[in-house]
């Protein structure tokens, strides 16, 4: 399975700078900050190659992979939120979300990326909770990057072990009767859970209803607590 990757890339040239470190201050005149640059590791120089050889064969343009990456920086929870309300709001698209994610949320002008969409919904019978136990494959076409806990081996194990020992860490007690049902990510699989609309939001517009769907209710380690 391949596997997610976000490495920053800051190039390590020396544009001999040493004198404003010295004097505290910046170009600009500004405060120096100290750098904290680190060594670039082996992925990080074999995307900067690639990428370089791209742009010099004319395959792409720096403007063209620019745009892309600030497209992916734009994603965040908050496209995901937008559904879920939606969803809350318009039984006949809640039925298409269940039905066909990827589908649905493409209504919504979010690219499916290619990757299967599938939505759970959370009942009064079942809770549903999102994991990938091979490596971090995360919907981040509707919840930007993954939280750091999401991608470690503790979370990726126990989740499928002990579900609600882990929910419980999170701060989130189930009642015994509701079954807790676990979705394993995969390369070309994607979850994500639809929480159920609490009480007390009868009435409220889609954009209150986003405000409180976070993230973690999406991915089933909370719910939505209409504050």
């Amino acid at each position: 399975m391949p596997h997610d990757h976000n490495d920053d890339n800051p190039h390590d040239h020396d544009h001999g700078h040493d004198h404003f470190r010295h004097e505290g201050m910046s170009p600009s005149g500004h405060p120096y900050r100290p750098a904290d640059d680190q060594p670039l590791t082996y992925w990080q120089r074999m995307e900067i190659a690639v990428r370089e050889l791209l742009v010099e064969k004319g395959i792409t343009t720096a403007a063209e992979i620019n745009a892309q990456i600030e497209r992916m920086d734009a994603r965040t929870p908050a496209l995901g939120a937008s559904v879920v309300a939606h969803a809350w709001d318009d039984p006949a698209f809640k039925q298409r979300l269940l039905a066909d994610g990827s589908a649905a949320i493409e209504e919504m002008g979010i690219a499916a990326d290619g990757m299967k969409m599938v939505v759970v919904e959370n009942t009064d019978e079942v809770h549903n909770v999102v994991v990938c136990t091979l490596c971090s494959c995360y919907p981040r076409n509707v919840l930007g990057l993954p939280p750091d806990w999401y991608k470690t081996r503790a979370y990726r194990a126990r989740t499928v072990k002990e579900p609600r020992a882990v929910l419980r860490e999170f701060g989130l007690e189930l009642p015994e009767g509701i079954r807790v049902q676990v979705h394993d990510s995969t390369a070309d699989m994607r979850y994500l859970v639809l929480p159920r609309r609490p009480e007390g939001t009868e009435g409220w517009g889609q954009e209150a209803l986003a405000g409180i769907v976070t993230r973690d209710c999406m991915i089933g380690v909370a719910v939505p607590q209409p504050d």
